[in-house]
């Protein structure tokens, strides 16, 4: 592998070349008219621009990253997250041009890639499932057998879904039709693929993933588990490495079930297996994420391993250089997005340029980011700035060290996340560790924002004061034939 194409943007791109680099591999970045002056694209050892500002008609044009790697001589590519990371037809016209994909095969990314056929292929593996349909449900009066079954509430999910859409929490049976119809009109608008089923809802359920990594070699192990309960509109906001309620034993079986479903699918490369842990601690296999996640920096801390470094050695059919045993848990980190959105006005996206933009620093502290300050946030992406890590030797320093951080970050010129995200570390229930994916609801109100936005001004202002009693003898007047005004009140003008 003598040169690898990014095909993605944003501080993702940019975190893949800086691995690519340390090892010796020329990286190339592709990008739309929107980013060209984005960090990524300077660092990158090439780049070109393949389209306009939608990704409908950049980042997501096959046909023209392909182009670009017969003309630059690329021989791998890597998708990062998002975009065509999932996408087997990709996989598939890499794979004719004989170009390396850092991924796994388009066969073990259509199996996961449905929700339906994954639940098929883990079975024979006893791996715990939700109760609910095992197929794709379009007649009601039959949606309604199943649900009385599993026993109400139930959830509608798309097959093909992923982000919370096509997704319908259902109380009660007469409620069912209309929602089913809703949840297939959304499916079908979101994917093209209206295909739903129904399953039991866990109520009180955490959501718990195992990241897993396979060569193709035979050999699969996983570098242990993300705690990714505290969400928004079903996608994660703050994660954390290790989970604060896993027992060792409730680990080993779920790190077991998870190789078991790289198994199935004969899976190769990085990828998460995705559980629902409910309220007496049972665990339900959920879905499989054939890529590198978001929060993958979180495992990368507590194992000293680096993930993509991993992926390229096993695109390059390289066996893995450890073994299970030879994994232990550093430590304990957590993980916060930075989004650009509003969390005062239900986490609506903001869009704007970052007028100010001062990451934090220290001991324990990372910063995956994509942006500098005075660029815009466009409109056309996911609006996430960042994401910003932190590391101790337990939770509690570690969640410490976040909201340090959090205080040192400077960010002006629109709203994000920061304050919600501070909010929830430093909230009893996050605190204790007994949470779930219902913390927003059972605990957050934009006004609380608002309060402690409030109260930290007025702090402030109490200090200003007494600082400017106890230094108001050393002011010195300067006399001027034109201002006989001090020098503070002269730059407070200005």
């Amino acid at each position: 592998m003598k040169k690898l194409l990014i095909a993605n943007r944003g501080e993702i791109a940019l975190r893949i070349m800086r691995s690519a680099k340390e090892m010796g591999i020329k990286t190339v970045a592709i990008f739309s008219e929107a980013d060209r002056n984005a960090p990524f694209v300077k660092y990158a050892d090439e780049a070109v621009c393949v389209g306009p500002p939608p990704s409908s008609e950049s980042y997501l044009q096959i046909e023209k990253i392909i182009q670009v790697c017969k003309d630059l001589k690329v021989n791998a590519v890597h998708p990062g997250y998002g975009f065509l990371s999932e996408r087997p037809n990709f996989a598939k016209r890499l794979k004719a041009e004989n170009i390396i994909l850092v991924g796994p095969s388009a066969e073990a990314m259509e199996i996961m890639g449905d929700k339906l056929s994954a639940k098929d292929a883990v079975k024979k593996y006893n791996i715990p499932l939700v109760p609910g349909s095992e197929g794709a449900i379009d007649d009601v009066e039959k949606g309604k057998e199943i649900a009385r079954e599993a026993g109400f509430p139930v959830l509608i999910k798309a097959s093909a879904g992923g982000g919370g859409k096509g997704m319908r929490i259902v109380e009660r049976e007469e409620d069912l039709e209309e929602e089913m119809k809703r949840a297939i009109s959304e499916a079908q608008a979101a994917f093209g693929d209206g295909a739903v089923f129904i399953e039991k809802f866990v109520t009180g359920p955490r959501h718990v993933e195992i990241q897993v990594l396979a060569d193709n070699h035979g050999n699969v192990v996983y570098l242990f588990e993300r705690e990714c309960s505290i969400q928004r509109r079903h996608q994660k906001v703050i994660e954390e490495a290790p989970s604060s309620v896993l027992t060792p034993e409730m680990r080993a079986a779920m790190g077991k079930c998870a190789v078991d479903v790289c198994k199935a699918c004969n899976y190769s490369g990085a990828g998460t297996v995705e559980f629902l842990v409910d309220s007496n601690r049972k665990f339900y296999f959920l879905e499989m994420n054939t890529r590198l996640q978001v929060e993958h920096p979180v495992t990368e801390m507590i194992t000293g391993i680096d993930l993509v470094k991993e992926q390229i050695k096993i695109a390059r059919n390289e066996k893995l250089s450890f073994t299970q045993e030879d994994l232990k848990i550093n430590g304990h980190a957590v993980e916060i997005r930075v989004y650009a959105e509003d969390p005062t006005n239900n986490f609506l996206p903001d869009i704007g340029k970052l007028s100010t933009y001062k990451p934090p620093f220290g001991n324990g502290i990372r910063v995956d980011d994509g942006f500098e300050e005075g660029m815009d946030i466009p409109i056309y992406y996911d609006p996430m700035i960042s994401k910003l890590i932190a590391h101790g030797k337990n939770r509690d320093e570690a969640i410490a060290k976040m909201v340090r951080a959090i205080e040192d970050y400077k960010i002006t010129g629109i709203e994000n996340t920061l304050s919600f995200c501070k909010f929830a570390l430093l909230h009893p229930a996050f605190q204790s560790g007994d949470f779930d994916t219902n913390f927003v609801k059972d605990y957050f109100k934009p006004e609380y924002l608002n309060y402690y936005n409030e109260e930290e001004a007025e702090l402030a202002s109490i200090l200003a004061i007494q600082i400017l009693a106890e230094t108001k003898n050393s002011v010195k007047i300067q006399n001027n034939a034109s201002d006989k005004r001090s020098n503070w009140k002269l730059n407070r003008t200005l």
